[in-house]
């Protein structure tokens, strides 16, 4: 990965920020379609593919004939990975980066070992890496059931495998549903293949079938939007357009437009392109907001609402922990850098960590340039950038952005933002 041990020094002169930006394919769209084209054992058009290094790490992966394989940071082509593996019946072992072996793969291991799946854990037990061995799908249970409050990923997939059994599958999902929308994408990207599938209360019927050849048209990254929110808000003004979104998504991080509508940033589609706009009076009244369904963009509101002191209180937080890195951590340590808080609410101190409510507050301060460390973490990276129009900031590591969004930077400078080694 590029410049993972540079450091970039990054600010904009601009009072008003104005362009145009042609976003990628959606990176989680396109792991999940990589992952069925090559359950249908058939190549077909993908259009708008997302050129990430985590989808070009699972495609690599999934064409791959070593024992070996290994998934770097990438979190969910590990998962889909894992499922994959189990059901195609050649040995296999999983690895990945430090941080990976750190993330939890537990659920997911019991979940297939219960319905037939042969896994051993090489280090420590519930986390990578992996000995996935042979086992014979026809012999498989077409029952499991999987914590639902863990990761959604864990239950795409079981999903996307599920065709795949004889008799299908039946996924019970236990507790609450957390990142409802990602399992909502899954079921409708299969559905656009040829599966039928039936989403009824806690359970997820998956009908036998195979995956069709049809054409794809992956509609850009919403998550990626989400930063140039952040550089609207920022800005005294602005009107940014980006290419590539569907006005009718899949994902769930489409949400960032009532977010940000709340504090003033407006939102429209105007021939084909998503227009963000505000003329510089911003709504700082106090919000809370639910990240359940969209925890990849709390980081961006999190640093929104510190750069433009509006008082947002967060809940839905329960995955950020077991993701690139520990994110409630990482940004309450980047966050004090410019002296804003994020604290979880004293009234909720009885309450498990997960579970707790958070809120920013403090007014930022730069009485110098800050540098602000990524932690091999794409999100902090871009949704720390933004600050660069308030005050010179420091980036550490900014090759990281590659995970989902290679060429964020350049696209910043698009805009106006100056970028610079050192």
């Amino acid at each position: 990965m590029q410049f993972m041990d540079s450091v970039y020094h990054i600010s904009c002169q601009k009072k008003h920020v104005a362009g145009t930006i042609r976003l990628d394919g959606s990176k989680s769209i396109s792991n999940r379609v990589l992952i069925m084209q090559a359950l249908a054992g058939k190549s077909f058009h993908l259009e708008g593919l997302s050129t990430s290094e985590d989808s070009r790490i699972l495609a690599n992966m999934l064409k791959s004939s070593g024992e070996v394989l290994d998934a770097g940071h990438a979190g969910t082509s590990f998962r889909f990975m894992t499922a994959f593996s189990a059901v195609r019946g050649k040995p296999v072992i999983l690895t990945g980066s430090d941080r990976m072996k750190q993330r939890p793969i537990g659920p997911l291991v019991e979940a297939l070992a219960s319905m037939g799946a042969e896994i051993d854990y090489l280090d420590q037990p519930g986390y990578p890496p992996l000995r996935i061995r042979r086992s014979d799908v026809n012999h498989w249970k077409n029952e499991v059931a999987i914590p639902a409050n863990v990761s959604s990923q864990y239950i795409s997939a079981l999903m996307m495998i599920g065709p795949i059994l004889p008799g299908g599958l039946t996924i019970y999902l236990e507790g609450e549903i957390i990142s409802r929308p990602y399992i909502e994408m899954t079921r409708r990207l299969m559905t656009h293949f040829g599966i039928d599938i039936i989403w009824n209360g806690p359970s997820l019927v998956v009908k036998h079938g195979h995956y069709q050849p049809k054409l794809m048209r992956i509609e850009a990254d919403w998550s990626a939007a989400s930063y140039y929110y952040g550089i609207a808000a920022c800005a005294d003004s602005a009107e940014i357009s980006l290419e590539g979104l569907s006005e009718n998504s899949l994902q769930g991080d489409q949400k960032i437009m009532q977010v940000m509508a709340r504090i003033g940033i407006e939102s429209s589609f105007e021939g084909g392109k998503l227009v963000i706009s505000h003329s510089g009076n911003l709504d700082r009244k106090p919000v809370s907001i639910d990240f359940m369904d969209c925890p990849d963009i709390a980081q961006t509101v999190a640093v929104i609402s510190a750069a433009c002191r509006i008082p947002v209180t967060f809940s839905g937080l329960q995955t950020l922990a077991i993701k690139e890195t520990d994110r409630i951590g990482a940004l309450q340590k980047e966050l004090s850098k410019i002296r804003c808080l994020f604290e979880p609410l004293k009234e909720d101190n009885h309450l498990p960590a997960p579970l707790r409510r958070y809120l920013v507050s403090g007014s930022p301060s730069f009485e110098e340039i800050p540098q602000f460390d990524t932690y091999q973490d794409h999100r902090m990276a871009m949704s720390f950038s933004p600050l660069g129009l308030i005050h010179p900031i420091r980036i550490t590591s900014p090759g990281v952005v590659g995970k989902s969004y290679p060429e964020f930077w350049e696209d910043l400078k698009k805009l106006g933002f100056e970028i610079s080694e050192g």
